[in-house]
């Protein structure tokens, strides 16, 4: 069905391409789509760059948006913030039926993916970091899946981007044994948790932390900005989506440092 939409849309509406027989595979439809709203001439090479940046700020925006907004939405209200998912993906299919909208769409949809698996972990799951990965995993099948078509690439690539992330900031807590602090953290009142979070700084600032945060940190920053030299905007939105894995948690460990 959202084969058919797309070819039918991409015949009436996208300069260039008049018509596609509707015998023609999905695949084709989409990428004749994609590849006329990206490398279309009537779009000057100063707006193609503008908005390539403007894709690499928005993903650094919408990584934060889970952390900073839908964890304390979710844990008052988690069914709201589950059903928001829906809203999300209605507003990305709405603006990807639109040229000018399309790639914010696309970008949307991707963010969907981690605005569910944050919904859904920290809504009911949060008191168990093992079930971090694998639920923040939930739209990785989805995601190889239309990269396999060629199709979504900006949001699917943001979403790898940010899951990568997710899994190198996790992979660092199990190196620390930071896990204990987790759990902990997620069961007292509010006031008792400045003690447990001193306490993880401790473990942190220990020379095993910082070389695995120095480590990490690297691996973290190339796969981020090696992308950035292809110039395209799939590759912008999953360096922005890595590169602010790094901001958000400078930012957890300052909030800690000063708790």
């Amino acid at each position: 069905m959202i084969n058919n939409t797309l070819a039918s849309y991409a015949t009436s509406t996208t300069p260039g391409i008049t018509e596609l027989p509707q015998s023609e595979t999905g695949q084709k439809n989409i990428q004749e789509l994609e590849s006329t709203l990206q490398a279309s001439p009537s779009l000057p090479l100063a707006l193609v760059s503008k908005q390539t940046w403007l894709v690499f700020a928005a993903a650094v925006f919408l990584v934060s948006v889970p952390v900073f907004i839908e964890a304390p939405l979710v844990r008052s209200l988690p069914t709201l913030s589950l059903a928001l998912t829906g809203f999300w993906v209605w507003l990305s299919f709405t603006l990807m039926s639109r040229p000018a909208t399309y790639v914010w769409g696309d970008l949307l949809l991707g963010f969907s993916w981690s605005w569910l698996a944050g919904g859904i972990y920290w809504g009911w799951l949060r008191w168990e970091p093992l079930w971090h990965l694998p639920v923040e995993s939930i739209g990785l099948p989805f995601a190889c899946w239309c990269l396999l078509r060629n199709w979504g690439k900006v949001g699917n690539w943001f979403y790898l981007g940010s899951l990568l992330g997710t899994v190198l900031t996790d992979v660092y807590f199990y190196l620390v044994d930071l896990m204990p602090y987790w759990r902990q953290i997620m069961v007292v009142e509010p006031e008792n948790v400045s003690p447990i979070l001193q306490a993880a700084v401790s473990q942190v600032q220990t020379p095993w932390g910082i070389s695995w945060a120095v480590i990490l940190g690297l691996v973290l920053l190339i796969a981020g900005t090696l992308p950035l030299t292809k110039k395209q905007r799939h590759w912008y939105a999953f360096g922005g989506a890595v590169l602010s894995t790094i901001l958000v948690d400078s930012l957890f460990l300052i909030a800690a440092l000063t708790a």
